[in-house]
């Protein structure tokens, strides 16, 4: 799915686990749609359209030009595997209560987003996770036109929304009067959906084509990786639409529905697994979403929450932080060595997140090129790889790493050094110890930030960050939020210095820069932007004019030579220090958890992203009751690594 905002990259420990908890309690009842007085924006949407005659045109069947050549990618190998079962509870954990069930707007990109949206909605089509090539999803064939820039989709007539409604022509339009309405409230989703596609042309109920704005290499991909949105759902959308869908479940394409009465306020919410779901049985989807119920439970201390999977109380833990791997479950751990808790490490490849301290520059005196690279300096990630990953993981370079030719495999990220942050520090004007040992100015101003993170178990990377940037006369101030409060601060530009990862797209080609880098998402009116992703407030007239020609560009070699020349200006802006990343994951589950033959596709973010595991709920009986009488299975420690790159 095309990210109209990068979510938050759950990488740290085990902020997300799957238990065995559940909530208690009656429902909330958060669903307040009958709260508000009747809308209808019928007249309303279809005044945009009017509006705007040569970007939305009602054609005919016969407008379609008759030379088209059709392909629905059934040639590409099944995803999952044949063995997998239907039914079962997965229950699983939340770092913090989701704020909204909205798919757009204010607070609606945090931890929870890819149960309702990223992992678990259906595009037009999507690439195949191990091949090269689209395989069908809402969509049933489609054709490019790569003159014109144009996409021809025809909508599989047996999709249906989670409702029983059709998915017609109106829902493929609809996103374009959604998304940009300011009702929406979603800055990032207007600009993206007025300045990449130029026409939407509906031809009949279930055929229509969408011209983008520019014919990039992978410009199709901007059309098939598109979703329809539910225009029948959205018909009271309008001034306060905010208010009015915070806690409607929007009707789905996908397989999984909240209902209102598994909505917990502030404990639990809990999906629930159609049984007619239109693709169940439709090739690439069939081996997957197998679980029939999950149930997530709100889990805030993470360390808690390892001790409940350790006692059989969860399901499934991550264990990508070392501490976790090798000390709180090793591989002699007597539920390892008996067979009841399985351990593997799955090597993928995608693009790398991420993973760094964003430095707002709107706040002084991180405006100082000279400060920002001093910061650079005296950030001591080698260090924290060594004591905190034990050296599992690996420094990032800047700023788009894992994209092959488009990556820039020359620039490394500067070293922990002292005297070269010292000198920089010198060039701003920080030139003089205090008694405790910062750095200050003429001014007596002390260089000491707040660093802020929603990664509660990063706290010791960030202790020894601290120390080490202690030595190059630098104060950090950390402060550990709730995922969702720390990725909300950043976004509304109100941190001084962030620690934030965000996903990239597993199947994108090419690095995201104007989401980042670009004016148009730093000030407003002179001001910081809120609801973007451009933490830096980075604003540079050259920068801008290179992510205007690389986004326009159309051609593979062009755009390398873009995106090589845009990291040379990054690298020296300074505003991102990069921090780690890991080339692969690692997972904890009970037996009763079972995986694929070969565990994950190659481009799988995470354990879960393509849902391809099952519950055998005899293996859990059985294995409860084996606890109880001493009966012991074969250990199970496996790492797959046919997609690791040397």
């Amino acid at each position: 799915m095309i990210k109209f905002s990068f979510k938050l990259l759950p990488l740290f420990g085990t902020a997300i686990l799957f238990t065995s908890c559940g909530g208690g309690g009656d429902s909330d009842g958060l669903d307040n749609a009958s709260e508000f007085p009747p809308y209808d924006n019928t007249e309303e949407v279809k005044a945009f359209y009017n509006a705007r005659p040569e970007r939305f045109v009602f054609a005919n069947p016969e407008d379609l030009p008759a030379d088209l050549q059709w392909e629905n990618g059934m040639d590409l190998p099944e995803i999952g595997s044949d063995e997998a079962t239907k039914g079962g509870t997965l229950y699983g954990g939340l770092p913090d209560f989701p704020r909204t069930l909205r798919h757009v707007g204010p607070d609606s990109n945090g931890a929870f987003r890819p149960y309702i949206l990223d992992d678990t909605t259906m595009n037009w089509a999507h690439r195949h996770p191990n091949e090269e090539g689209y395989f069908p999803g809402v969509a049933s064939e489609w054709a490019v036109d790569e003159e014109s820039g144009t996409v021809y989709v025809k909508i599989n007539p047996e999709a249906r929304w989670s409702d029983g409604e059709p998915i017609t022509a109106e829902d493929a339009i609809f996103p374009f009067y959604f998304r940009t309405s300011d009702y929406s409230n979603a800055p990032f989703g207007k600009n993206f959906f007025e300045e990449k596609y130029t026409n939407v042309t509906i031809y009949d109920d279930y055929t229509f084509s969408v011209t983008v704005a520019d014919k990039r290499p992978d410009f199709a991909s901007y059309v098939l990786e598109l979703a329809p949105s539910p225009r029948h759902f959205y018909r009271e959308h309008g001034p306060d639409f905010v208010q009015r869908y915070q806690w409607r479940f929007a009707t789905t394409s996908g397989p999984y529905v909240i209902k209102n009465e598994d909505i917990k306020k502030g404990r639990s919410i809990a999906l629930s697994r159609l049984d007619e779901w239109w693709a169940k049985d439709k090739k690439f989807w069939k081996n997957r979403f197998n679980l029939d119920r999950i149930e997530l439970t709100v889990v805030r201390d993470p360390a808690k929450s390892f001790e409940s999977f350790k006692k059989g109380d969860f399901d499934i833990a991550r264990l990508n932080l070392s501490e976790y791997y090798y000390e709180k479950l090793p591989n002699s751990d007597p539920l390892v060595q008996k067979g009841y808790i399985h351990k593997y490490t799955f090597y993928n490849e995608i693009p790398r997140g991420t993973v760094g301290l964003w430095l707002n520059t709107s706040k002084p005196p991180l405006d100082n090129v000279n400060v920002r690279r001093g910061i650079h300096h005296a950030s001591n990630w080698d260090l924290v790889i060594e004591k905190f990953f034990r050296g599992d993981w690996e420094r990032l370079r800047p700023t788009s790493d894992g994209y092959g030719e488009p990556s820039r495999t020359d620039i490394e990220s500067r070293e922990f050094s002292v005297t070269k942050a010292a000198q920089e520090f010198a060039k701003a004007g920080f030139d003089k110890r205090g008694p405790d040992g910062i750095l200050t100015n003429d001014q007596g101003q002390r260089l000491s930030f707040t660093v802020t993170t929603g990664y509660k178990t990063f706290g010791d990377a960030l202790t020894i960050l601290k120390q080490e940037a202690l030595k190059a006369g630098v104060e950090f101030q950390i402060e550990i939020l709730d995922s969702t409060a720390g990725w909300k601060k950043a976004q509304e530009k109100n941190h001084q210095i962030a620690l934030v990862g965000t996903a990239s797209s597993p199947t994108e080609f090419y690095p995201r820069y104007w989401d980042f880098w670009h004016s148009d998402n730093a000030l407003d009116n002179g001001k910081p932007k809120p609801q973007t992703n451009n933490f830096t407030i980075t604003a540079i007239p050259e920068l801008d004019g290179l992510i205007d020609q690389y986004e326009k560009s159309e051609d593979h070699n062009e755009k390398v030579d873009l995106a090589h020349k845009i990291e040379d200006i990054l690298y020296d802006h300074a505003a991102w220090v990069p921090g780690v990343d890991m080339v692969f994951y690692r997972v904890g589950s009970w037996r009763w958890v079972k995986w694929p033959e070969h565990f994950n596709v190659k481009r799988s973010e995470l354990e879960r992203t393509y849902w391809l595991h099952w519950i055998d709920e005899e293996a859990r009986a059985e294995t409860r009751e084996a606890m109880k009488s001493g009966k012991t299975f074969e250990p199970i420690i496996k790492v797959f690594d046919q997609y690791k790159v040397d």
